[in-house]
Order: C-alpha cells, then structure tokens, then sequence
C-alpha cells in the first residue's frame, strides 16, 4: 500500500505569527518536520501551502512543496486540493501530519502507517497517555475516549473526542492531531458540511464521527508539544538546542 505524507502549513493561521518559518537551530519549523517526515520513510513527502515563502524556504532546504489555495477553512481541506493536484493514482493512504511539531516520533508515524495497511481501517490518528490530571481540564489538549484500552498493538475505534473532562473516566488519551486516510474516505470527508459538534467544539475530527466515518486510534509512545506560542517556542527551542550540542 503505498502512502502520501502531505503537511499542511500556512503563515496567518496562528497566535504565533510568521509561526512555520521561524528557526530552531537555524532551520524553519516547517523544514523540520518535513525532515521528520522523510526520515520516517513511509513515502513521498509535500508540504502543501498558500504562502510562497513557505515554498521556498522548503525547497531551499532539500524538500518538495505545492502551492494551494487561500480559502480553506480546515487544513484537511487544503491536504485534498493538493491530493487533486497531484493526481497519483498508485497512492492509497494519505498521510496527514501537522506541521508545527518538530518533535514528533519518527516510530509513532511509522506505527500508525503500518496499522492502516495492516487493518484496511477508513481513518486513523494517534493518542498518548495522560500522566498529568491537569490537562483532563485544559482546552487546548484534545483528548479521545477508545472503545478499549491503547497498547501499543492494537488499533481501537474511537467512543468520542472532546476538549475537556469534568470527571474521569477509563480509556482517555491525549489525542495527537496527525491522521492517516484511505483516500476515498478523505474525499468523502471533504464533500461532508461541517457537522454542529464540529462547529461547537472547533474539532474537524467530530465531522467524520457525526456522518458514520469510524476512527482508530493507534498508541503513540510521546506526546510532541506543538508550538502554538512564543513559550511552545522556547520550550522547544531548549529541549532542540540542548540535543545538538
């Protein structure tokens, strides 16, 4: 089976302005991750973009990206006009991977790529173990609930998706915002209008889960912290710096 990674990037999209292009030992974000991307070897890899800068700075750096349209509201949006764009018909899954979290594990990437084409699964993402109570309350860690307990070989549907939990329940998982799509379901995905949950709770995944579209969830053994403000940064840039020296 053979697997696209496409990373979805753009400039105006966060509390961090300018967030893909700053540098961390002096590479740009975005070029980081692509890096990670390719060094996990499970297929080609694009960033897909409506800033050429972005591009360029991409390209400088050894790596391959397509340039999209301006209009997208989600980045899935922008991963399938890229799909369409360029149209090889050999690729089965498509790959998702966000393109603020240089840190992610190159074996969490590789473990849910070979879940999908070990289970011929619709959809799969990633989730890792909570070890601190308070990030149960915190918005901004997206957790899931799966029908089973996670361990690192089996590939559970997901019960829900939520940004906070009032009380504790079993099978909670942060869950990581990194997807792997059959493509005919990301095409589908894409034709659906927003669901009311979605639009709620701001999670794109409740979409695919309001109109019947299963989910699984593979274990991941980390949980990369994305950077999504000046002090994600700074948390990154130390625990980054500190590996090179």
């Amino acid at each position: 089976m053979k697997t696209l990674v496409i990373i979805p990037s753009r400039l105006s999209a966060t509390r961090l302005p300018g967030k893909p292009l700053l540098k961390i030992n002096g590479l740009s974000i975005i070029s980081h991750v692509f890096k990670k991307a390719q060094e996990a070897n499970i297929g080609e890899v694009i960033v897909a973009t409506e800033d050429q800068e972005i591009i360029d700075d991409v390209k400088q750096n050894g790596g391959q990206a397509i340039l999209t349209e301006k209009k997208h509201k989600t980045g899935t949006d922008r991963i399938y006009e890229a799909v369409k764009k360029i149209n090889n018909s050999d690729v089965e899954l498509i790959m998702n991977l966000q393109g603020d979290e240089p840190l992610m594990n190159i074996e969490d990437i590789r473990n849910l790529n070979n879940q999908m084409i070990k289970s011929n699964h619709q959809l799969g993402t990633l989730a890792s173990k909570i070890s601190d109570k308070n990030l149960y309350e915190n918005q901004n860690f997206v957790k899931v609930e799966t029908k089973e307990n996670l361990n690192i070989s089996n590939f559970p549907e997901a019960n829900n998706f939520m940004r906070k939990i009032t009380e504790q329940k079993d099978n909670i998982y942060h869950h990581l915002g990194i997807y792997c799509y059959q493509k005919e379901t990301l095409q589908n995905f894409v034709a659906l209008k927003q669901s009311s949950n979605e639009v709620k709770t701001n999670l794109e995944q409740l979409r695919a889960m309001d109109n019947d579209i299963k989910i699984n969830v593979a274990l991941a053994k980390s949980s990369p912290i994305g950077v999504d403000t000046e002090e994600d940064l700074v948390a990154i840039k130390k625990i980054m710096e500190y590996k090179t020296q």
